[in-house]
């Protein structure tokens, strides 16, 4: 059976302290027994489930709210200024509790109580379970303190083995970090003397491709004054015989101006073309120059027959 005992002051004698023990089987709404005292005399009365429940109809109220109204009043223990309010009548052992709200109070239930002959049996078992729950409280506070200071030491252990692991997690990385610069450092190096060697390397190529280029030009210019040099020989042979008989000059002038065969006298211009032409399309200068020995005898030939 579950008890409580609470301290309750009786709004007809504010000055007296009176206890009030509630005891229960199962729960408070089931039904439950009542007693109260003031340290001489002592009343009970017993509530059965029936009586909570007709007290709920006549406040319309669910049992379930009414239930909780009833352990807040009768377990909680309110004082003589607060919430709830308690009546005792001695004469007619009539008890009745009301809740007030702000002006307003209404009546929250009422039982009968039946005096106790002997009280001092009741006033003694209510002293014996105060003291039991006192030591049951103290049993409760000493285990708890226990299970504090367990906890506690727990926590210094976890914060002691914390800090142990931070103080590793750094020195882990700081060695790390260590390790890193070095290895960045050295890669940086090797970076930087690659680099160098790639600037050598690109200006010896610079250098190589501008030793092979001037060569080149100078051939080039030389091979354009020798094609040169030798059309300019070949117009000073022609310039170095201005003197022709006039048949020679008919004859030429015939051979020149005859439409079946080509000019054998060839330009300046041609003769440069042929020497430019010699070493890119030999094939071309060869056929060029059968022709050249075809017309030179088709000319001689010629010349010999107008001469007979």
């Amino acid at each position: 059976m579950e008890r409580k005992v609470s301290r309750i002051y009786l709004t007809s004698e504010p000055d007296i302290i009176h206890f009030l023990q509630v005891a229960w089987e199962k729960t408070l709404g089931s039904g439950f027994v009542i007693t109260l005292t003031d340290g001489q005399s002592a009343w009970t009365g017993t509530v059965c489930e029936s009586d909570i429940s007709q007290e709920a109809d006549d406040m319309a109220m669910e049992k379930e709210k009414y239930v909780d109204e009833l352990r807040k009043a009768l377990v909680s223990g309110a004082g003589p200024t607060d919430t709830y309010k308690f009546n005792f009548s001695k004469e007619s052992h009539h008890f009745s509790f009301e809740k007030n709200l702000k002006d307003v109070s209404f009546r929250l239930g009422s039982f009968n109580l039946e005096k106790i002959a002997s009280p001092a049996e009741v006033i003694r078992e209510l002293i014996c379970h105060c003291l039991d729950t006192i030591a049951e409280s103290q049993a409760k506070n000493e285990h708890l303190q226990k299970e504090n200071e367990r906890l506690l030491r727990d926590w210094n252990d976890v914060q002691g083995r914390f800090e142990k692991c931070v103080s590793a997690k750094e020195a882990v990385e700081t060695d790390l970090y260590k390790r890193f610069i070095l290895v960045l450092n050295e890669k940086k190096a090797k970076i930087r003397s690659l680099h160098k060697l790639l600037n050598e390397v690109q200006e010896l190529e610079k250098n190589i491709e501008h030793k092979m280029e001037t060569p080149t030009c100078s051939e080039m210019t030389t091979d354009r004054d020798a094609v040169y040099d030798e059309s300019t020989d070949e117009d000073s042979e022609i310039l170095s015989n201005p003197v022709l008989t006039p048949a020679t000059v008919r004859r030429d002038d015939s051979i020149i101006s005859s439409p079946d065969i080509p000019d054998i006298a060839p330009s300046r211009k041609r003769r440069q073309r042929m020497q430019k032409n010699l070493g890119t399309e030999p094939k071309m200068a060869s056929q060029e120059q059968q022709l050249q020995e075809k017309e030179n005898q088709v000319g001689l030939r010629k010349h010999h027959y107008e001469q007979s």
